[in-house]
């Protein structure tokens, strides 16, 4: 009977609305949860065919369905440490759980968050308070990233910073500019090699030094303008690693500048970029002296011997100051000696359909087949953001909006309950017929 459908209407009514005032009041317990994604409610009504002596209309009722709004993002706020981490845009951190650390049966399980404040804990792993550990892929020696598979956890491993952690930088690349004097390749002078000392950071980090010398040609009459430098390595038992003449030009247009370069021992020199392919004791070394005509290396000008520009790359042993996730999710430690080096690399997760990721605790979430496979982007590139530190992401609740969803349901679950309420006095009055 019609009576009979609408008693069930309203008790599919009363919980739905009761899904409903659920939902809104696991939003607002989590308004100030960061990275919390908004759950939602919708109603979807239910058609019952007529049947015989149901009268004309059957009433079915209301089904309530819940949708985690995971693609939604909360607003960005600033925090005063650097691995809170969060992502301005599409796109999630891979997690795991710490616990799955120690197993040794069995992969670590993917997951997922938008954001977390991560720190290190005693073995320098670093994870939140609630156990997430942050997972990364490990950057070579010369602080590049391998190329590893994007679409698998393969390569992902958990980032740890050791603070008490040392390092040094060896040197490989340096750039020599020096002035030699043109008045010590004339006729009468002396001939007296002029020396220069350079340190450099070995693979240890140990001070090494290359002892250059410059010995002027000195011809029987007028200027030679020709030098033949010999280079050194303290570390080899003071070695000769590289030994070359050096000719300057004497014309108007590049009076002072390298004429030619000719190798007489040691490395090659390479006239494309103006380098010498040097061999030390911890392996290879670039230096610079300039391209012949340029006026930034080597020259001889006046009658002045002075270093103009040396410059090198690396740095003695140093400890470890602070660590920093730039915007492509680089993570970079920088050391108390001023050495910067890139460890990690943290990529960015994305799926096709992220409302249909498995919702977990602590703001976490899994692969679902309604979900789609994940791919591990650089941070920036594809549809995903940039990583955000000293950020985290709010939560998406709108508590004004809440507050008004509440009222609409607590009144819609009293109008049910005035629905069955109605109904049972209406089958009273049929009972009391047949009295």
């Amino acid at each position: 009977m019609s009576i009979s459908s609408s008693l069930h209407a309203g008790v599919a009514g009363l919980a739905a609305n009761s899904t409903r005032l659920a939902t809104i009041s696991d939003n607002i317990s989590n308004s100030g949860t960061y990275g919390y994604k908004r759950a939602d409610t919708d109603f979807e009504n239910i058609v019952i065919n007529q049947a015989p002596g149901s009268g004309a209309y059957s009433a079915g009722g209301v089904r309530a369905t819940t949708t985690r709004l995971i693609d939604e993002r909360g607003p960005l706020v600033g925090t005063g440490n650097a691995l809170d981490l969060a992502i301005s845009g599409r796109g999630m951190l891979p997690v795991t759980t710490a616990v799955s650390l120690n197993s040794t049966t069995g992969e670590r399980p993917m997951m997922m968050t938008t954001t977390g404040a991560f720190r290190p804990d005693a073995n320098g792993v670093l994870k939140t308070q609630s156990g997430l550990v942050l997972l990364g892929w490990a950057a070579n020696a010369d602080g590049s990233i391998p190329v590893l598979p994007r679409d698998t956890m393969a390569g992902l491993q958990p980032v740890i910073i050791n603070t008490n952690q040392t390092a040094g930088d060896p040197t490989t690349r340096m750039n020599l500019g020096v002035n030699l004097p043109a008045t010590e390749t004339a006729a009468g002078k002396s001939g007296t090699p002029l020396p220069l000392s350079i340190e450099y950071f070995g693979n240890l980090g140990t001070s090494e030094k290359l002892n250059i010398s410059f010995t002027p040609s000195v011809p029987a009459t007028g200027s030679s303008n020709s030098w033949t430098m010999e280079i050194r390595d303290s570390a080899q038992g003071n070695a000769v690693i590289g030994q070359y003449t050096l000719t300057f030009d004497a014309t108007r247009a590049n009076g002072g500048t390298l004429a030619s370069v000719t190798t007489l021992a040691g490395g090659a020199y390479n006239a494309t970029d103006g380098t010498l392919a040097l061999t030390v004791a911890g392996g290879p070394m670039t230096m610079t002296i300039g391209k012949l005509g340029d006026a930034n290396g080597l020259t001889q000008l006046s009658d002045s011997f002075a270093p103009t520009s040396l410059t090198k790359d690396g740095s003695p042993v140093g400890n470890l100051t602070s660590v920093e996730v730039d915007d492509n999710g680089f993570v970079t430690a920088t050391y108390d000696t001023g050495f910067t080096r890139r460890i990690y690399q943290i990529p960015v997760v994305d799926v096709p359909n992220p409302n249909g990721l498995i919702s977990l605790n602590a703001q976490t979430y899994q692969i679902s087949p309604q979900s789609g496979s994940f791919f591990l982007w650089n941070a920036g590139d594809g549809p995903t953001g940039a990583v955000v530190g000293y950020a985290r992401e709010g939560s998406a609740t709108d508590v004004a909006a809440e507050l008004t969803n509440l009222i609409q349901t607590q009144r819609a679950y009293s109008s049910n309950a005035k629905v069955i309420q109605t109904v049972d006095e209406m089958l009273q009055e049929t009972t009391n017929i047949k009295r």
